[in-house]
């Protein structure tokens, strides 16, 4: 795997552009298989995950093309209804083509997708949601086999707001007959952007954003063009880089309503934040104040962002507390940050993090997707050099990471 050699201690400042979502692109692009004809997808960044969900939608028939960050999807030959294993376990969010498939197809086969470095992100609220709609699953061999001769509306009670179930389960809806009530559903802004879509395309689905969700099923979707939302953890992680560096940055592209979680830390932390329509400018000089922290779902803290500002209380003034609540194993970075010299304690889902004047270059590995960001942002603000090993975790969820940053000042070399 490639390598970044950071120089630190480089002010970072300019104008940054974030890229769309990639947690809205993934939904996207699997409710394209419920449309007739060629779906458009406006801003959809270019990502290794996106790539690998590209390819679960040709194994299955689609057609694709994908250029200037437009996505062109034709579902109109859909041959296959099987998802081989090695493609499943490219990428966990493939498991958001079992509500459309078999909405579209009746049927569909995946494998079970396998464990994740972050915790555990079991697929039982998925199944329990689509069997309220007749759909019927087995489960052989690591293998789910989904079939449905007739999908109907149905109440479903989520046992807790899963983002993928809530989006698993509003895909196969829209063609269901009658109306589906889903409670307790995810409220996050990518399930509001799948709304959009589906509507779009011809759906009738209500309440998205809030917990109650109700889809009155149609008989056909229709193709159309739609531009995905901005990244916000990618927003947030530009903000905080401004922070750590002691920068001044214009994150541009951004809904402040998405982002009003980092806002508010930030600037508890004695950061200046000023939000102007769809841009948000940091600066920050001096110490960073310490303070506690709590991931919830949204519009909680974003556990996505939790080891980015981890890693900018290292250095913070005093003494912090950061607990996880999302994910059980998502304090992976904390290890390799004690290597960069920052003081931290675990127990067992709340981290004790002592400030520490300035962090020291090291080698470190990224872990996965968000620990890789944490520990780029952290040689950002060390002292001397350092090497990220294993960047490949970064490539899945930051667009053109190492042109944005030398854009604002940083000193980076990608190393195969």
């Amino acid at each position: 795997m490639d390598r970044y050699v950071i120089t630190g201690k480089q002010r970072l400042e300019g104008r940054v552009r974030t890229s769309g979502a990639k947690n809205a692109s993934l939904p996207l692009m699997a409710a394209s298989l419920l449309a007739e004809g060629r779906t458009i997808l406006v801003g959809v960044p270019r990502l290794t995950d996106i790539i690998n969900m590209a390819e679960v939608l040709m194994n299955l028939g689609c057609r694709i093309e994908f250029k200037n960050n437009e996505l062109m999807l034709d579902t109109s030959s859909l041959v296959e209804w099987t998802v081989s294993e090695e493609l499943m376990r490219k990428m966990r969010a493939s498991n958001l083509i079992l509500g459309p498939m078999i909405a579209k197809n009746g049927r569909v086969k995946i494998s079970r997708p396998g464990g994740c470095a972050i915790g555990t992100r079991p697929m039982d609220q998925h199944i329990k949601g689509l069997k309220e709609l007749g759909v019927t699953i087995q489960e052989r061999h690591g293998y789910i086999e989904a079939r449905a001769e007739k999908l109907r509306g149905g109440e479903v009670y989520l046992d807790v707001p899963s983002v993928g179930a809530t989006e698993n389960i509003m895909m196969a809806a829209v063609l269901a007959e009658g109306t589906t009530v889903i409670r307790n559903a995810a409220r996050e802004p990518e399930i509001v952007d799948l709304q959009n879509l589906l509507n779009k395309m011809g759906a009738k689905v209500r309440g998205a954003g809030t917990h109650v969700i109700r889809i009155d099923g149609v008989r056909k979707l229709y193709s159309t063009e739609h531009t995905v939302i901005p990244d916000r953890i990618e927003a947030g992680t530009h903000m905080i880089a401004a922070v750590m560096t002691g920068g001044d940055i214009l994150v541009e592209n951004v809904i402040p309503e998405h982002i009003s979680p980092i806002v508010a830390k930030l600037r508890q932390g004695g950061a200046e934040v000023v939000p102007n329509g769809d841009s948000v400018r940091v600066k920050h000089s001096g110490r960073f104040k310490a303070l506690d922290l709590k991931t919830l779902a949204y519009p909680g803290f974003p556990t996505d962002l939790q080891p980015q500002f981890l890693a900018l209380l290292t250095t913070a003034e005093g003494t912090s507390i950061v607990t996880e609540t999302i994910f059980e194993n998502r304090f992976q970075h904390v290890a390799e940050l004690i290597r960069m010299g920052a003081k931290i304690t675990i127990e067992g889902r709340t981290a004790i993090i002592s400030g520490v004047p300035t962090l020291e270059g090291a080698f470190v590995e990224a872990t996965d997707l968000r620990a890789g960001a944490a520990l780029f942002l952290s040689a950002l603000a060390a002292e001397e050099g350092t090497v990220l090993e294993k960047v490949d975790h970064i490539d899945r969820g930051y667009e053109n990471l190492e042109e944005k940053y030398r854009a604002l000042g940083a000193k980076l070399q990608r190393v195969v």
